[in-house]
């Protein structure tokens, strides 16, 4: 007896692999007899790849959320029929279509209405469309929102969603925490692991409609043929899913020569002498390679470029420029109407002694070199995905060139798959960040979805969070972070707070209570990360090569990798100079932000320390001194996690109880490390200061 009940508890446990489409059935029994009468038949009509998906989503879906199967139907439903449709393919859709109803959802939006006769319509222009719009339905009844008066229109701000996974073909992920690669190459093109279907499924569930497949710090030899297969393979399940797959490639492909990626030394595939993006030789090479890849993969997306950035080989190598470089292979795409995303990470230390300042320096002045179908792809800070940074500044500068935001969902700076931060909150504040290049109101969010610009070309890249581990995500929170990348490239207005709550309900509970205190740690969680790491904006201070633990005394390495480059401590004060007396960084930023940022007394404490060196005896706004505040905000970020903690514990009865077992061993870690921060940094800064640390109240 003893071992079936054991073996019960086992199957009723939940290891995380469904991630936010587990499909419970809905508790609350009044509800569920609503939804039971809205939902008494569904109608799909059509024999397409993604109709089959969208017919299969919801008879699982449907079928565990109420309890039931639901008859699949043709012809006209009414008294609760559930209705997808193109208007093609319905009267009902195409009268919507005459009403002028489908005129703003584009290809991938849909329009979820209650019709006459209590039918339930989705419509959308495209297949495509519908399975976005299914799954949004789904979700209102895993949430278990009302179903009364629906009248949803839903499109994406952005036209390119990409999910960019930095994984290598040995199977190792850089800046991954959570396993090895999902891509198992040895075994494509002939076994297709069931895997990917379920990826594909989970992105197109929020919206992502990309997938860049490889590092940056790209191999060529993921564009050899037998590769190339491999990569087909993929781009054939992910079709129907409304997902394109998209290469990273390495700029010197053509030669023969070797070079070093990430410290191994690898060779080009081809067999030329150069790879100078003038050469008639080179750019008639990458459009035979290109043509080869639309052969195999016909809706191919595009490249990445990671070019004379650490390391990596790029057209400054001949002399020529990154528009030079972009525009060669944009010239090869365009025929196809593929892309271009050169990245904008480059920092050059013959451009200026700043870091920061490097990429702006760069770029800016070729702005109006591009082809259109180049992106340049600049990360949301300055620096490198810390855990707050000011706004990139070249987003506000570049006006005549479309700029694709990158940030990043894995953990690079942030505690990795250990460390529960809830990365929205930090994406909100970035995407209401008012550059003010075009006056009040032009919002990095305003920028990136072109309508400040008015322009369609527009695109966000998140760096995937994603491995192998059976949760897919290491720590279990972790996929809210990509759960919330994917809603915000969506629809960047929404708030932190609601795809939190949603997420919850469909991943862990909707019990009301439980899914408040969720939301309560999840949302004070990436502040107190920035608290017990880097406060009043500190940056780069981790250790060099793992980017984990804290390395305030750093100085090893280039002078731009040491941790004392950027916090300056000295005896008198602390924090970098970028004001009109230091580095001028803040010359980069249009009025009113440069004045803003330039005064010590206007500057926001949140970035005080990235832009000013300042005294210890300072006195902050709180009337604390600098010292003082610096104290209070690293033991506030520790205090803070410590009430997550106990939040944590008082859901024990309520979590399922193998995500509750794998979240708790995490946060003994996470509290740990986080206690090292706090004194590891306070005990050196302590030592320029020769102030005591405040006694705690």
């Amino acid at each position: 007896m003893l071992f079936l009940f054991a073996l019960s508890c086992q199957a009723l446990a939940d290891d995380g692999y469904d991630l936010w489409l587990k499909y419970r059935k809905v508790d609350d029994e009044a509800l569920l007899t609503r939804y039971r009468k809205a939902i008494a038949s569904v109608i799909v009509p059509g024999k397409s790849g993604t109709l089959r998906i969208i017919r299969s989503e919801l008879k699982r879906g449907l079928g565990g959320l109420l309890g039931a199967d639901v008859p699949f139907r043709t012809g006209v439903g009414t008294n609760g029929a559930l209705i997808l449709s193109t208007p093609a393919r319905s009267d009902i859709v195409r009268k919507l279509k005459r009403e002028g109803r489908l005129r703003t959802l584009g290809n991938e939006g849909y329009l979820i209405t209650a019709g006459s006769h209590d039918i339930i319509v989705i419509a959308a222009n495209s297949d495509v469309g519908l399975l976005h719009g299914a799954f949004h339905f789904l979700r209102l009844l895993q949430t278990q929102r009302p179903l009364d008066s629906l009248d949803i229109v839903s499109t994406p701000c952005v036209s390119y969603r990409l999910l960019d996974h930095w994984d290598n073909l040995d199977g190792s992920i850089e800046r991954g925490y959570a396993g090895k690669s999902l891509w198992k190459w040895s075994e494509l093109p002939d076994k297709i692991d069931s895997r990917y279907y379920d990826y594909a499924r989970a992105n197109a569930s929020i919206g992502i409609n990309g997938s860049v497949l490889n590092n940056v710090n790209a191999d060529p030899t993921l564009l050899r043929p037998e590769y190339l297969k491999k990569v087909a393979a993929l781009a054939n399940v992910f079709r129907p899913y409304g997902i394109r797959v998209f290469l990273s490639v390495n700029f010197a492909s053509p030669t023969s020569g070797k070079f070093e990626i990430e410290g191994n030394r690898t060779a080009g595939i081809g067999k030329l002498s150069t790879a100078d993006p003038a050469d008639p030789g080179v750019k008639l090479w990458w459009k035979k390679k290109v043509k080869e890849i639309y052969d195999l993969i016909p809706d191919f997306g595009g490249f990445v470029v990671k070019a004379n950035s650490e390391g990596m080989p790029g057209p400054q190598d001949y002399g020529r420029t990154h528009a030079d470089g972009a525009n060669m292979l944009a010239e090869a795409l365009a025929p196809f109407h593929g892309i271009v995303m050169w990245r904008a990470f480059v920092y050059n230390a013959s451009v200026d002694p700043d870091r920061v300042k490097r990429a702006a320096l760069e770029f800016v002045p070729l702005d109006t070199l591009f082809r259109p179908n180049v992106f340049v792809q600049a990360k949301n800070g300055p620096l490198d995905f810390q855990p707050r940074e000011p706004v990139q500044p070249l987003f506000g500068s570049m006006t005549k060139t479309p700029v694709m935001l990158e940030i990043q969902i894995t953990q690079e700076y942030l505690g990795h798959s250990t460390h529960l931060v809830y990365l929205a909150p930090m994406w909100r504040e970035y995407f209401q960040f008012d550059l003010y290049s075009q006056g009040p109101g032009s919002t990095l969010g305003a920028i990136v979805d072109g309508s400040l610009r008015h322009t369609h070309q527009t695109g966000i890249a998140g760096v995937a969070n994603t491995g192998n581990d059976r949760n897919w995500c290491g720590h279990f929170f972790g996929q809210a972070n990509w759960f919330a990348f994917g809603c915000l490239a969506w629809d960047h207005t929404l708030s932190a707070e609601q795809i939190a709550d949603d997420w919850i309900r469909m991943s862990l509970t909707n019990d009301a209570s439980a899914c408040a205190v969720i939301s309560s740690m999840m949302m004070k969680s990436w502040e107190a990360c920035i608290n017990y790491m880097t406060p009043l904006g500190l940056h780069h201070i981790m250790q060099k090569d793992v980017h984990y633990d804290p390395g305030p005394q750093n100085d090893s390495g280039r002078t731009d990798w040491r941790s004392t480059y950027y916090h300056r401590a000295d005896s008198i004060g602390l924090g970098f100079d970028r004001s009109t007396t230091g580095s001028n960084a803040v010359g980069q930023y249009s009025e009113p932000l440069r004045s803003q940022f330039d005064n010590l007394d206007t500057c926001p404490e949140k970035y005080l320390l990235w832009f000013h060196h300042v005294a210890w005896d300072h006195r902050m706004r709180s009337g604390k001194t600098l010292w003082d505040e610096l104290c209070e905000k690293y033991y506030s970020g520790t205090d803070s996690l410590r009430v997550m903690h106990v939040q944590w514990l008082s859901l024990k009865s309520i979590i399922d109880p193998e995500i509750f077992a794998s979240v708790e061993k995490r946060f003994e870690k996470h509290m740990t490390d986080a206690a090292i921060w706090r004194d590891t940094c306070l005990t050196y800064f302590q030592k320029f200061s020769r102030r005591p640390i405040p006694p705690r109240q």
